[in-house]
């Protein structure tokens, strides 16, 4: 009974330790995943923005990008 305890408590720290690990390594890629989402925002506002220039100096022109990267419009 007195061993089962002891391999009890040696996995519960085993775990407690898996945790710590994983966790650690989980900060730093959570911190990339949002950096890399707020580098995605700031392209997407560009391309709005460049866009809206586009449209609004030649429609025409971005009538063209529309149909060759938006697919056809109905």
């Amino acid at each position: 009974m007195l061993r089962t305890i002891f391999v009890v408590g040696a996995l519960a720290l085993l775990g407690l330790v898996a945790l710590k690990f994983v966790f650690g390594l989980m900060g730093p890629l959570v911190a990339l995943l949002f950096w890399l989402v707020g580098l995605a925002l700031k392209v997407a506002a560009l391309g709005l923005v460049g866009y809206v220039v586009i449209r609004l100096v030649s429609p025409g022109t971005a009538q063209r990008l529309k149909e060759r990267w938006g697919g056809r419009s109905y």
